[in-house]
């Protein structure tokens, strides 16, 4: 179904460019065009920059089925460098083609908007294009090893036999993936562009528990895989036992024959790897590493500020959330002024956190999936335009819960096939503070990530590539601000449910110090455990993964904070002009109907509203 909608499209695109295209001679830009013009033109525009999205889809099999495509339902996605070299050709092609067909100024004011976001798009992953190797395909953050059966479990539906067998396929095609994985390690591994030593036990074990259980280890409870097959196929109405069986037979074969060799080849190469690996953390010891921070934080931001910029914004927004802290101390009745005795008090009081069994695991999920339905009957305070896609709360797989991040959220399938999820790790209840909760649930679901990103999907105003693109400064900044929204409306009634709100900020601060310090200022790993044991309530094992996220990631963790700031400014800009005419409803509406977007334009975006309100 899917290819014919991109032939289709093609060919509306011709018959449109057949027809007379806009003038290409940029002396032509400041005509005047008439409202039908500019009808005709946005509407050609729109079709052009969705079939560049379908094209791209059609060449990326694990993408469709995020989006709810089943054509490749069977593959995996090619990730040679020869595969990405041709994206990378692809990719000028469409700027060339953006160019040449196209005046910017013959289009209507959202699809200009769409013109500059992807010419910026397409100019970024030429700019970058260099540094593909300056990253780490296989962390203990995610990589092939887990994201594989991670995206197995929860994204590859089966509801048919047809189902069925491309999960069968995908099985069989892992070897031949990881074999590409090895190849882009070797290739990483030529440049000096190797994990820190830390990294490799993590990956270790997580290869070892995917190759734990039955069929690998008889007599063993099912493997996680396996066991995920056998439920969904077990499920299924319109085949018989026997056939259930015999397609269980084959993905216990395929277990066998092509994922245990597969992992097995990893593990082999990983280690000997590790020998060549050091202990340098920060980006400053890869080729060019300076540079390279620059160019990633640059993106990550969507702003010029400079790492020594945002490492002095990080101290001072630090300071500042300190002293918000002091109040909830005096608010508690603490029994002395010194912050950091509070943040002893709140890391080790047992009525802090929930007994690590599974009833207290269970407690905590129930309480999150409360949290996030108490808040869903105040949105209509908050929002013009609520998303159609549910919501659930699933915790973290046991097989990868030892290395995943403490929370995150997972996007709905486009067809409604799939909600949001709302992940979170409960594999050691002592790094999961309960008065962190509602800060999380909010950031992670409601009104965060999943507003943002599940409107962004349903708007029928812009092209594609607007509704599942994103940039962390944007996404990351959002889900950030939505965890201080609910305190204007009457939550965090808990003071130190409050305390976990400050806590999060302060944590996303202190990530601001922490980042630039080890990618730029050369700081170690126990310099920074250091700077956040002295400046966060955050556990020691909690502060530990977070910096080590850091360490494999860079300028990823400044996004949040720059963008929550940028959020607030604009807000608060907007209230300073419109005094009584500002609608808080209105603007979220402005910030959230136009898919993700650059801090500038987004910028732009605010102020036009507030022009037009005036």
């Amino acid at each position: 179904m899917k290819k014919l909608s991109i032939n289709f499209t093609f060919l509306v695109l011709i018959l449109l460019y057949g027809c007379g295209g806009v003038n290409d001679d940029k002396t032509t830009n400041k005509k005047s065009f008439s409202p039908d013009e500019i009808k005709i033109q946005s509407s050609k525009a729109n079709l052009f920059f969705d079939s560049i999205f379908d094209s791209e889809v059609s060449r990326d099999p694990q993408r469709q089925s995020y989006l709810g495509i089943k054509t490749d339902y069977n593959k995996w996605t090619d990730i040679s460098d020869e595969h990405a070299q041709k994206e990378l050709e692809y990719t000028k092609s469409n700027l060339e083609s953006l160019h040449k067909q196209f005046n910017m100024e013959a289009l209507d004011e959202q699809t200009k908007i769409s013109y500059r976001l992807f010419e910026k798009n397409c100019n970024e992953r030429i700019d970058n294009f260099k540094w593909r190797f300056h990253n780490y395909p296989v962390t203990q953050m995610g990589g092939m090893h887990s994201e594989i059966p991670a995206f197995l479990i929860n994204i590859h539906t089966v509801v048919n036999e047809m189902d069925a067998k491309a999960y069968i396929d995908r099985l069989l095609g892992i070897n031949a993936l990881f074999d590409q994985l090895i190849i882009n390690l070797k290739l990483r591994e030529t440049k000096n562009s190797i994990p820190p030593k830390f990294v490799f036990p993590y990956v270790v074990s997580d290869c070892k528990n995917i190759l734990s259980g039955e069929p690998f280890e008889k007599g063993k409870p099912a493997n996680a895989l396996l066991e995920d097959f056998s439920k969904k196929v077990n499920e299924l109405k319109t085949i018989s036992v026997s056939e259930k069986e015999s397609l269980i037979g084959k993905v216990k074969e395929a277990l066998i024959t092509s994922v245990k060799p597969a992992y097995e080849k990893l593990i082999a190469y990983w280690n000997e790897l590790e020998k060549k690996a050091t202990k340098d953390d920060g980006a400053w010891k890869l080729p060019d590493g300076d540079a390279f921070y620059d160019a990633a934080l640059k993106q990550t931001t969507t702003t010029s500020l400079t790492a020594d910029e945002i490492h002095q914004l990080g101290l001072k927004e630090v300071d500042r959330i300190h002293s918000e802290m002091r109040e909830i101390m005096k608010k508690v009745n603490f029994k002395n002024d010194n912050l950091n005795d509070f943040f002893d008090f709140m890391r080790s009081d047992e009525k802090f956190y929930f007994s690590n069994t599974k009833d207290g695991k269970e407690a905590y999920r129930v309480k999150a999936v409360k949290i996030i339905d108490d808040m869903k009957q105040q949105l209509p305070k908050l929002f013009v335009t609520l998303p159609k896609a549910s919501i659930e709360v699933k915790a973290v797989e046991p097989f990868r819960e030892k290395s995943a991040g403490g929370a995150f959220y997972e996007e709905p399938a486009l067809d409604g096939s799939r909600p949001g999820r709302y992940y979170i790790n409960l594999f050691d209840m002592t790094t999961q503070a309960n008065y962190q909760m509602e800060a999380l649930a909010y950031h992670e679901g409601i009104p965060g990530h999943h507003m943002q990103i599940a409107i962004a999907q349903e708007l029928s105003t812009i092209p594609k590539f607007r509704k599942n693109g994103g940039n962390t400064a944007y996404v990351e900044g959002w889900a950030l601000y939505s965890e201080k929204v609910p305190k204007e409306i009457g939550f965090y009634q808990d003071p130190y449910s409050d305390f976990g709100r400050l806590a999060m900020e302060l944590f996303r601060a202190a990530r601001l110090v922490v980042d630039t310090g080890i990618h730029r200022k050369k700081w170690t790993r126990e310099k920074a455990l250091t700077y956040f044991k002295d400046n966060t309530p955050n556990p020691e094992g909690d502060n530990l993964k977070e910096i080590e996220r850091y360490i494999v990631w860079p300028s990823q963790a400044t996004g949040y904070k720059i963008g929550m700031n940028k959020i607030l400014d604009l807000r608060e800009n907007a209230k300073r002009k419109l005094g009584a005419k500002f609608d808080i409803r209105e603007f979220h509406d402005i910030v959230l109907t136009s898919g993700p977007l650059p801090m500038d334009i987004l910028e732009e975006m605010v102020n036009s509203w507030v022009t037009k309100k005036l």
